[in-house]
């Protein structure tokens, strides 16, 4: 996928949540973030939207914290939540290809990455908007692109998961198979140890567990948002990514 697909669907991901948002209300509870609200999701996204416009806008290249959550809620809280979401896509579309800024991910330039990273970002936190309206995890996926699907797994394991903050770990080697059903050379092998986990593209040799489905519904099982559509083999390893993988 090019940067420009990736700052379209930003853009389509952003307006879908707080369309999703301002129907179920920000007091409304987020089924796939128990411990959240709706506003509580407003305003974590809308500050990650401002903390990622910050350094290509600024051309920032060291990381910062970010300017914090925001005090304000309803409609408010949607006004805020949209006018961060439409500077972020502004930001990414007008920068220059060779802007030079901090990120966090390999990737082929800055740009590459924050335009990549917060279509991602703000697609899984819209599936987080559709599941406080109600709506079952098999629509919300349905909704996802199939090649933006098999990327965002491949984001994760790939990216997110290859950093030694990840607490994927095994105390002995073990493999974990993920394999996504209706796309081509959509297949990761991920390396389990002590250290952090190392993922390839590619099925070969065994695996002590697969889990398998749909690219987009086993996106959102891999971020916690859905069940697994299938497991085979050690299960175990499969509640482990469950209890171990949340990034932060």
């Amino acid at each position: 996928m090019e940067t420009v697909d990736f700052i379209h669907i930003l853009d389509e991901e952003g307006r879908s949540l707080a369309a999703a948002a301002g129907e179920a209300g920000t007091g409304a509870k987020v089924p796939t973030c128990p411990d959240w609200q709706v506003r509580d999701l407003l305003r974590h996204t809308g500050m990650v939207h401002r903390w990622a416009t910050s350094f290509v806008a600024e051309g920032r290249t060291a990381p910062h914290s970010g300017d914090g959550l925001p005090d304000l809620d309803g409609g408010e809280l949607l006004d805020w939540f949209r006018t961060g979401h439409r500077r972020l896509v502004d930001t990414l579309a007008a920068a220059p290809a060779d802007v030079e800024c901090w990120h966090f991910l390999p990737a082929p330039s800055p740009l590459a990455f924050w335009a990549r990273r917060q279509a991602h970002e703000t697609a899984v936190h819209r599936v987080d908007a559709e599941s406080a309206r109600g709506t079952a995890p098999e629509e919300i996926a349905a909704a996802l692109p199939l090649g933006f699907a098999a990327d965002g797994i491949d984001e994760l394991l790939r990216g997110f998961h290859a950093r030694p903050k990840s607490r994927v770990r095994t105390e002995e080697p073990r493999v974990l198979r993920v394999r996504a059903t209706d796309t081509d050379d959509a297949v990761w092998t991920v390396r389990l140890s002590a250290g952090p986990p190392v993922t390839e593209r590619g099925d070969e040799g065994d695996a002590d567990c697969e889990v398998s489905g749909p690219a987009a519904l086993l996106h959102l099982s891999l971020w916690n948002r859905s069940p697994y559509p299938a497991v085979s083999g050690d299960a175990s390893l499969a509640r482990m990514w469950r209890e171990k993988s949340a990034v932060t």
